[in-house]
């Protein structure tokens, strides 16, 4: 547990150390903060034309504004998390210091974790910049405080198994810029696999909206933690933390 967390306090350090970090959260602050503007703006348009008299229900915080912008962030998130992962292993095989890495007294399992762990780290960081415009909800509202922490967990649980995808990923290849095109490429396959069952029906369509990892998250946007779900994403993100470390174990090999 040691190493896990001194590797993590490593990466952590070299986000920081460079542009990426701050351009990261800058870059997804800023436009988080546009999409919350614009469906705050919305929803105190729409609820001013409520007319009780008409028998015509209030809008519902949770539901009609804060659900929209945070499925719009699962949209950054393809673009923003692949930044995050695309230099963990590329950048140390480029330099050279994979060697020394995987030479030192620690096993290849607290090495993944790790960085696993950094990356989660900054993405934690990432998702805290958000909260403030939570809080000012709860200052001049009443939303409900459960179905936040259930969208939250799900934005959590999306981002971490986007992590560990993008952490093999970037195991195969020493050019950041490939990891960061191959890791988008297949985020968007994940997410829009659904898509393929569309057109057909029974078993396939079945299975393309099981394989779809943005479907798993709508429950959560809802307030709703089902444990279908739940295992989901647990069970991708030890998918991809397997698939890395096999690629790092071959990498040892070949060293």
């Amino acid at each position: 547990m040691r190493n896990i967390v001194a590797i993590a306090h490593k990466e952590l350090k070299s986000y920081f150390a460079s542009p990426i970090a701050y351009m990261v959260i800058g870059l997804f602050a800023l436009l988080y903060g546009y999409f919350f503007a614009v469906m705050l703006q919305y929803f105190v348009r729409a609820g001013m034309n409520i007319n009780p008299m008409q028998g015509q229900q209030a809008m519902n915080i949770n539901q009609d504004m804060l659900r929209p912008v945070l499925q719009n962030v699962t949209i950054l998130l393809l673009f923003v998390l692949p930044a995050m992962t695309m230099r963990t292993y590329s950048e140390e095989r480029r330099s050279g210091t994979i060697e020394l890495l995987l030479t030192s007294p620690i096993t290849d399992w607290e090495i993944i974790l790790g960085k696993f762990t950094g990356a989660l780290g900054l993405y934690g960081v990432m998702l805290a910049v958000t909260l403030v415009h939570t809080a000012v909800l709860f200052v001049y509202g009443s939303p409900e405080w459960k179905p936040i922490i259930a969208s939250y967990l799900g934005l959590l649980l999306l981002g971490g198994s986007f992590l560990s995808v993008g952490l093999f990923i970037s195991t195969l290849t020493t050019n950041q810029i490939v990891a960061y095109i191959t890791t988008f490429s297949v985020f968007l396959f994940l997410w829009v696999i659904s898509w393929l069952g569309s057109f057909s029906t029974g078993f396939w369509t079945d299975l393309t909206s099981y394989l779809s990892i943005i479907e798993h998250f709508d429950d959560f946007s809802k307030g709703v933690i089902d444990t279908t779900h739940v295992i989901y994403y647990l069970s991708l993100i030890t998918f991809g933390l397997f698939l890395t470390a096999k690629s790092v174990d071959t990498e040892r090999w070949r060293g």
